[in-house]
Protein backbone atom coordinates (compact mmCIF):
# COMPACT_ATOMS: atom_id res chain seq x y z
CA UNK A 1 0.00 0.00 0.00
CA UNK A 2 1.38 3.61 -0.60
CA UNK A 3 1.65 6.76 1.05
CA UNK A 4 -0.82 8.07 0.02
CA UNK A 5 -3.40 5.39 0.54
CA UNK A 6 -2.17 5.43 4.05
CA UNK A 7 -2.88 8.50 4.89
CA UNK A 8 -5.99 8.91 3.68
CA UNK A 9 -7.04 5.39 5.31
CA UNK A 10 -6.14 7.08 8.40
CA UNK A 11 -7.98 10.77 7.88
CA UNK A 12 -11.17 8.41 7.41
CA UNK A 13 -10.97 6.91 10.03
CA UNK A 14 -10.72 9.31 12.69
CA UNK A 15 -12.60 11.78 10.27
CA UNK A 16 -15.66 9.79 9.79
CA UNK A 17 -15.42 10.82 6.12
CA UNK A 18 -15.64 8.06 3.06
CA UNK A 19 -12.07 7.99 1.36
CA UNK A 20 -13.32 9.59 -2.22
CA UNK A 21 -14.35 12.63 -0.14
CA UNK A 22 -10.71 13.44 1.01
CA UNK A 23 -9.62 15.36 -2.73
CA UNK A 24 -5.40 15.40 -2.56
CA UNK A 25 -5.39 19.22 -3.59
CA UNK A 26 -7.91 20.32 -0.76
CA UNK A 27 -7.21 21.70 2.38
CA UNK A 28 -8.53 19.75 5.26
CA UNK A 29 -8.41 22.77 7.35
CA UNK A 30 -11.35 24.47 4.73
CA UNK A 31 -12.56 21.95 2.84
CA UNK A 32 -13.73 19.43 5.81
CA UNK A 33 -13.52 22.02 8.44
CA UNK A 34 -10.69 19.87 10.51
CA UNK A 35 -9.97 21.75 13.50
CA UNK A 36 -6.68 22.20 15.48
CA UNK A 37 -7.51 18.75 17.87
CA UNK A 38 -8.52 16.77 15.10
CA UNK A 39 -5.14 17.86 13.54
CA UNK A 40 -3.18 16.89 16.74
CA UNK A 41 -4.61 13.68 16.46
CA UNK A 42 -3.82 13.58 12.80
CA UNK A 43 -0.09 13.86 13.60
CA UNK A 44 -0.29 11.21 16.20
CA UNK A 45 -1.71 8.73 14.35
CA UNK A 46 0.54 9.36 10.92
CA UNK A 47 3.16 9.01 13.36
CA UNK A 48 2.17 5.37 14.60
CA UNK A 49 1.78 4.15 11.14
CA UNK A 50 4.34 5.51 9.53
CA UNK A 51 7.13 5.57 12.53
CA UNK A 52 8.26 9.14 11.66
CA UNK A 53 8.37 11.93 14.10
CA UNK A 54 6.42 15.52 12.70
CA UNK A 55 5.06 18.29 14.09
CA UNK A 56 1.65 19.61 14.24
CA UNK A 57 2.95 23.14 12.73
CA UNK A 58 3.87 20.68 9.57
CA UNK A 59 1.23 19.02 8.97
CA UNK A 60 -1.12 21.86 9.51
CA UNK A 61 0.93 24.24 7.44
CA UNK A 62 0.99 21.57 4.37
CA UNK A 63 -2.80 20.23 4.89
CA UNK A 64 -3.72 18.77 1.74
CA UNK A 65 -3.10 15.12 1.44
CA UNK A 66 -0.50 15.78 -1.34
CA UNK A 67 1.40 18.07 1.32
CA UNK A 68 1.03 15.09 3.78
CA UNK A 69 2.31 12.75 1.46
CA UNK A 70 5.70 14.68 0.44
CA UNK A 71 6.62 15.64 3.92
CA UNK A 72 5.87 12.04 5.62
CA UNK A 73 8.26 10.72 2.05
CA UNK A 74 10.92 12.89 2.96
CA UNK A 75 11.34 11.81 6.44
CA UNK A 76 10.77 8.17 5.35
CA UNK A 77 13.88 8.89 2.88
CA UNK A 78 16.19 10.25 6.00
Amino acid sequence: MDTKTKIKEVLSNLLKVKIDELKDEVSLINSIGVDSTEMVEIVIALEKVFAVKLSPKEITKNSTINDMVSNIQLKLTK
